[in-house]
């Protein structure tokens, strides 16, 4: 069985499992506000909402404390702690789910791990001074991203790539370097080649169209697409439009080796993750009796 060991919990990747998006934020580009009364952060609010994605099927809850939406410019560390933490115990208190922390802050990073988190999500591939040091200090699974730019601030200031899918492949396997250095695990490990983060539309379609290329690194990949504006450009949608669209590119991320998910709509993905799994094994199992 292949397995992500996520500290005192261990994920199960022989099939795609989805990860349900918890944003405690206000200005989140798809959903943020929806856990705030009054401009105050909703603990019980966003415990209910997660909640709802492990009923819909979610096997992870990411929850994030700060947007990294494009032009998104960082949040007061104490702030982010104020978000994230009593969510994260929360969550940890009344649901049997795996807690992802999407943070590249190393005192979210530890004070998530002491309020029962599971994973560590870092969009910034973990290169902000000692957040490396923290993930590792902990026996949490990371997921390490590719992003092209310093911040989501200028991320999307004219990307450019001579080869994305070679360039994506290379920056991860140094991260891979990176882990393995400081005794970071290849089995607490995810790769997340990043759509959206520093690239344009015809980025982002290569890079699904050629995604089983990276399987290459030997790791397993998060693939999150959910809503983003690849699909809002492909498809000429507004966020609160993209449901289909998402789910197109969730079902193309699974035929091509996605083991995690990162999705707003848990119940449509699962569905359409599930049935995708009983296409291929059908055809698997054919090839087998051949």
């Amino acid at each position: 069985m292949a397995v992500l060991e996520c500290g005192t919990r261990r994920l199960n990747l022989d099939r795609t499992q989805v990860m349900g998006i918890l944003n405690v934020t206000p200005d989140s580009f798809s959903d943020g506000g929806s856990v705030y009364d009054d401009q105050a952060l909703s603990v019980s609010r966003a415990l209910q909402k997660a909640e709802q994605m492990v009923r819909d099927g979610a096997s992870l809850i990411d929850i994030g404390g700060e947007s990294t939406r494009p032009g998104a410019t960082p949040v007061p560390v104490q702030e982010e702690l104020d978000r994230v933490v009593p969510v994260v115990e929360a969550v940890a208190r009344e649901l049997d789910v795996v807690i992802s922390v999407d943070t590249s802050a190393p005192e979210v990073m530890r004070a998530s791990a002491e309020a029962g988190a599971h994973l560590l999500n870092d969009v910034r591939a973990f290169t902000r001074p000692g957040a490396l040091e923290a993930a590792a200090a902990t026996d949490l699974a990371i997921c390490t991203m590719h992003m092209q730019g310093n911040s989501p601030i200028d991320m999307q200031n004219s990307p450019h790539y001579a080869n994305v899918v070679e360039e994506v492949a290379a920056f991860l396997q140094h991260q891979i370097e990176r882990c393995r250095q400081i005794g970071i695990k290849d089995n607490r490990i995810l790769l997340d080649p990043g759509f959206g983060f520093g690239k344009t539309l015809e980025h982002n379609l290569q890079l699904l169209n050629r995604m089983q290329e990276l399987h290459a690194l030997k790791l397993p990949l998060l693939v999150g697409t959910s809503r983003k504006s690849m699909i809002g450009q492909a498809l000429n949608r507004d966020v609160d439009e993209r449901l289909y669209g998402s789910l197109a590119t969730a079902v193309l991320a699974v035929t091509k080796g996605a083991k995690v998910m990162r999705v707003h709509d848990v119940a449509a993905t699962v569905d359409a993750v599930r049935m995708t799994e009983a296409v291929m094994c059908e055809s698997a199992d054919r090839e087998n009796n051949e």
